[in-house]
């Protein structure tokens, strides 16, 4: 099936139309927060930092898997990380000869400053919105990266220009 025939055409155009805006405005302040820590890092680094937070210490191919991008994208990526002290290197615990990626200390306490002010920034652009919208706002654009990530996974056009995800 066709699917630019699916829906409202002028709906759709202007779907992907405030996507792209969103994409490129996204990008250009890289929803980088408030006050001191703005821009202060970029996306690579905090959906690494971040997820090594939520899922606790991996190696690179399990990080690489869980953001679908390949090993040799999360090795270029972390080796600053690595080098600035915000994640650490570790032996695994049941495999001494296997390595681990950790967020340290201080890697834990960066990523606390910019989510905190990530978070005042998204505070700020959504003053007037009710609770309601801000939860569905969030619900749609979770379900929207999902389908995102799918697309991509299935080997769709967005994989020749993998990303990193969430």
């Amino acid at each position: 099936m066709d699917m630019t025939t699916v829906g409202d055409p002028g709906l759709l155009d202007a779907l992907q139309h405030e996507v792209a805006v969103f994409a490129r405005r996204a990008e250009q302040t890289r929803l980088g927060g408030v006050g001191q820590v703005r821009n202060s890092m970029d996306r690579a680094a905090y959906l690494l930092l971040n997820r090594l937070d939520k899922e606790g210490p991996m190696g690179v191919k399990a990080l690489a898997s869980g953001m679908g991008i390949d090993s040799s994208t999360v090795t270029r990526q972390v080796a600053p990380l690595v080098d600035t002290g915000l994640v650490k290197r570790t032996s695994h615990p049941e495999d001494g000869r296997a390595v681990v990626l950790q967020l340290s200390p201080r890697g834990a306490a960066r990523l606390a400053e910019v989510r905190s002010s990530r978070r005042r920034l998204m505070a700020e652009l959504t003053e007037d919105w009710a609770p309601e919208e801000r939860e569905q706002f969030c619900t749609l654009l979770t379900r929207f990266n999902h389908a995102l990530s799918a697309r991509t996974a299935q080997g769709g056009p967005a994989a020749a220009e993998r990303s990193p995800q969430s």
